[in-house]
């Protein structure tokens, strides 16, 4: 798909690549185009570019791997998390540790699950699904 280039934005250039991801043309581990390649293929700025792969990256699609760029992430079959009745959850971006603690790609957020004592657990929300207990 090659809209009209005057048409194409960050937003526009990062439903494209989206699209060959889902669509399964660009699979899992394979690189994402350059920014470059990308600049000249839909005729934008590099920092449009730049701003299309890094919205694809915040919303975990896409990771920047050291020596290959940026890739299409693998997806993950998340294990099932039973929150306890009196517990709450909330979400939030994990701080540069709890990235590296929690293996947590770029993009993805922490589920927080608060117990009735206080207490909370941190879960990766690529890798786990939360469902409550009936009380």
């Amino acid at each position: 798909m090659t809209p009209d280039p005057e048409q194409v934005g960050r937003r526009e250039l990062a439903d494209i690549l989206r699209d060959r991801i889902t669509s399964g043309q660009l699979r899992p581990g394979d690189r994402l185009p350059s920014e470059r390649d990308l600049s000249q293929t839909y005729d934008v700025s590099a920092i449009t570019a730049r701003a299309a792969v890094q919205q694809l990256r915040t919303e975990g699609l896409a990771e920047a791997v050291r020596g290959r760029g940026v890739v299409v992430r693998t997806p993950v079959e998340p294990e099932i998390i039973v929150v306890e009745p009196g517990s709450w959850v909330g979400a939030r971006q994990p701080t540069p540790a709890e990235r590296r603690t929690y293996q947590v790609p770029e993009g993805v957020p922490l589920l927080v699950v608060t117990h009735a004592d206080g207490l909370q657990d941190l879960y990766a929300a690529h890798r786990y699904r939360l469902t409550f207990r009936a009380s």
